[in-house]
């Protein structure tokens, strides 16, 4: 037997492997945009993530902004802390029952929310811009399939 032919190992060709182009593209585009709120605001990027959870579906628990967004249920977990403790988000519970508790955006929250989302939106939009009306469209088609697996 020719062992020479067999290679050892097999290493992924990362640059060709989706889920890590998508992974790269995913924190080329986030830094963009979290290099500034981090700076004007201390605001990291899943703080930011979770506050426009918060900014969109009121009143939701954390458990709930795990599923949305798909992080880290560690990651939200002091994400939502240390933005309590800022006074960004607002803790309470649903109906009164102490068992499940609720999350919304403070007026300190809001007021950063509303500063930070026009930039988001204007990088998105810069973004956007390298791509025909065409590419837009087949992106969004490609991402709603590959986000319904």
């Amino acid at each position: 037997m020719n062992f020479d032919a067999v290679p050892a190992h097999a290493p992924l060709e990362l640059e060709h492997f989706l889920p890590y182009r998508l992974s790269i593209l995913s924190n080329t585009v986030s830094q963009g945009i979290a290099a500034e709120y981090e700076e004007r605001f201390q605001l990291s990027m899943t703080e930011w993530r979770v506050m426009t959870i918060l900014a969109r579906f009121p009143e939701v628990s954390a458990r709930e902004v795990v599923e949305r967004t798909a992080m880290d249920k560690v990651a939200v977990s002091r994400a939502v802390s240390r933005l309590v403790d800022a006074g960004r988000v607002d803790r309470g519970t649903h109906d009164g029952d102490k068992r499940r508790s609720v999350l919304k955006l403070s007026e300190a929250g809001w007021a950063i929310h509303d500063e930070v989302a026009p930039l988001a939106r204007a990088h998105e939009r810069e973004l956007l811009a390298k791509l025909s009306a065409e590419e837009r469209e087949h992106l969004d088609r490609i991402l709603d399939k590959l986000l319904a697996i």
